[in-house]
């Protein structure tokens, strides 16, 4: 099933539904999220005009196909599908922030910080983001228009996150090369601490001999529905760690059958209550896996006064 043309209003989300055509074999969840999440912000730009609402709804019709189609939980549970999304995001990530912080400075880094921009901003369809992820979102922005902005230029980029915010303000703010939003500077520009943020270690993504020959960013293809696959994502699938020294989020998987049990405290708490409660206690274990308290606790809180008062902190 093919879309038809994207109307020239809603180019702002080109680049997600290429991302989801070169993830349709790689990854099928990345690409029905990467979709999901160009529809709804899609319908913000412009859900009035006749070819704006002839294309969401042919975009609608694709992803109810999809979902009939495709029986991974990744995509019929909303929790599960977070957890997925999460760990893809970070994997790539991870990749380009060894790569930056080595050195090792080519299109592929700048590519791969892109996308996992892009990947982070899908994380929106679950619900309000979190402020690790917004931050490491922004971060990979800014570092993939700062690179990019210094190879172009000719200059060596400075590995790793920036403290001066004055010297990074004036990088971020210089003429949006790639043509992102681009994060403000009084945010500050380095990786989120806790368990949405990686440290050097082994490279767990690895890029194709091609990749690096030509970069394709955003404004040099106006054809987003024909995008031959591979040529605007990272060029291989993230792989799961081998060396490193902490060990990446697990995904978590539900039962899709389960029920909420009868609450003992009096309190009449539905099926939404419940995973939102497992939201927290699933980000509670991945903070603990990077040895964060501060994040474990908090997350654990509002897992119990949820369910102790079916109000959401």
């Amino acid at each position: 099933m093919s879309l038809p043309p994207l109307p020239p209003q809603l180019k702002a989300i080109q680049h997600y539904l290429k991302t989801a055509t070169e993830h349709d074999k790689r990854d099928p969840v990345v690409a029905y999220y990467c979709r999901l999440y160009a529809l709804q912000n899609g319908m913000e730009i412009d859900k009035k005009s006749p070819e704006c609402r002839t294309f969401h709804v042919a975009l609608m019709d694709y992803l109810e196909r999809v979902k009939k189609e495709n029986d991974s939980e990744s995509i019929h549970n909303e929790v599960v599908g977070q957890a997925h999304m999460e760990n893809y995001a970070l994997k790539v990530f991870l990749f380009a922030d060894n790569e930056d912080r080595a050195a090792r400075f080519n299109k592929n880094v700048v590519k791969s910080f892109y996308t996992a921009g892009m990947l982070f901003d899908t994380l929106s369809v679950f619900g309000e983001m979190s402020e690790d992820i917004d931050k490491n979102r922004k971060y990979a922005k800014w570092k993939a228009a700062y690179i990019h902005k210094c190879l172009k230029n000719g200059e060596t980029p400075i590995p790793g996150p920036q403290n001066e915010e004055g010297e990074e303000g004036d990088t971020a703010q210089g003429g949006a090369p790639i043509g992102f939003e681009q994060p403000d500077p009084s945010q500050g520009y380095s990786p989120a601490p806790g368990p949405s943020s990686y440290q050097p270690g082994p490279s767990t993504y690895q890029p194709g001999p091609s990749a690096s020959d030509s970069l394709n960013l955003p404004g040099n293809d106006p054809s987003p529905n024909g995008a031959q696959p591979g040529t605007h994502a990272p060029p291989s699938t993230p792989q799961d760690p081998q060396n490193s020294t902490k060990p990446a989020p697990q995904q978590v998987s539900f039962n899709t059958d389960w029920k909420p049990p009868a609450n003992t405290n009096g309190v009449d708490l539905n099926t939404q209550h419940y995973q939102k409660a497992m939201k927290y206690c699933k980000y509670a274990s991945s903070a603990l896996q990077y040895e964060d308290s501060k994040t474990a606790i908090d997350n654990l809180t509002k897992a119990l006064t949820l369910l102790t008062t079916g109000k959401d902190s």
